[in-house]
């Protein structure tokens, strides 16, 4: 990757063992966006933190950026305030609707008080009843269930 990716992000899907979130990581400036459907803080889950910083600073490290040791530290975690589940089973889909929404507007970045064209406290039943319809005909198309 070039400096001229530095505005590129990378979506993680991440299960903790029984709950989705969504991570979507700029490399090169080092910032993670934490959108967590049941509003939990990135240190509920140490292992995935610790997993995603190792990780950038491994890519770190592949291009040869030097840091100070103050600045090896330098992973900014954004916790975006998302919409927020009512029930325990909807975490997948909530994460797929805020990759989708992220991805249908075209932003590099993700505001902490999420996108004003989505925003709401919950989603309702039919916005997720919506996402749930996408990724059947997006699993249709490519014809996973025959």
């Amino acid at each position: 990757m070039d400096n001229k990716d530095a505005e590129k992000l990378f979506f993680i899907p991440f299960n903790t063992g029984g709950h989705w979130l969504l991570l979507a990581i700029n490399p090169i400036r080092e910032i993670v966006y934490y959108l967590d459907s049941l509003g939990n803080d990135w240190t509920t889950y140490l292992d995935m933190k610790v997993l995603i910083d190792t990780v950038l600073q491994a890519f770190r490290a592949q291009r040869d950026i030097q840091t100070s040791r103050r600045g090896a530290n330098s992973i900014t975690w954004i916790k975006v305030a998302c919409p927020q589940q009512r029930n325990q089973i909807d975490c997948g889909y909530f994460m797929l609707r805020f990759m989708r929404d992220t991805l249908a507007l075209g932003r590099l970045k993700i505001p902490t008080d999420y996108f004003d064209e989505f925003k709401c406290a919950f989603y309702t039943k039919d916005q997720v009843d919506e996402i749930k319809e996408e990724w059947c005909q997006f699993m249709i198309k490519l014809n996973v269930c025959s």
